[in-house]
């Protein structure tokens, strides 16, 4: 006789959770994150389990692993991008900002959402996403496509970005 899914389940996560938890805190370094990156792999393995299952040991080490190198590719940019920051502000003078400087910036920052508006609606999600800070594999998840079309499509919406910048700057410079 099988077992229901919700108990199936059960049994694979009290079997299986040890090892990818204490597989995860080898990679990443944080409980914490691994405790919570652990919760998203059997998330993952209850809402779309793999096809054998007498083979959930690798298919959980594979999405594990996966999940990890993600998490680490994000904290490294953000701490990148926190080094980024810090830097300019120790490089810049703290001199506060004119207000026509704040002026054009708040000009540039409508002009940019303007331009957003304008793109189809993945186009836009699919940018916001990716400078908000995301990852290819979260924006794919966001956005119900194949983590492997997330570069072509991000590329696509770029483009088509920049080609309204350059429509929106000729028709600018034209008045």
């Amino acid at each position: 006789m099988e077992q229901p899914a919700p108990e199936l389940f059960r049994n694979l996560f009290e079997q299986h959770y040890p090892s990818v938890r204490r597989k995860l805190i080898a990679l990443v370094r944080d409980e914490a994150a691994a405790e919570d990156i652990a919760q998203e792999v059997f998330l993952k393995l209850y809402r779309n389990p793999p096809d054998q299952l007498e083979a959930v040991g690798a298919w959980l080490h594979r999405v594990l692993t996966r999940q990890a190198y993600d998490y680490i590719d994000k904290a490294t940019r953000d701490r990148e991008l926190a080094r980024k920051s810090e830097q300019a502000l120790m490089s810049e003078p703290q001199a506060a900002r004119s207000n026509e400087q704040a002026v054009m910036d708040q000009e540039e920052r409508e002009e940019v959402q303007r331009l957003l508006e304008e793109l189809p609606d993945r186009d836009r999600k699919l940018l916001l996403l990716r400078y908000s800070g995301y990852s290819y594999a979260e924006i794919a998840d966001k956005l119900s496509v194949q983590q492997p079309q997330v570069g072509t499509l991000l590329k696509r919406a770029g483009d088509r970005f920049k080609r309204k910048a350059i429509q929106a700057e000729g028709i600018m410079t034209r008045d």
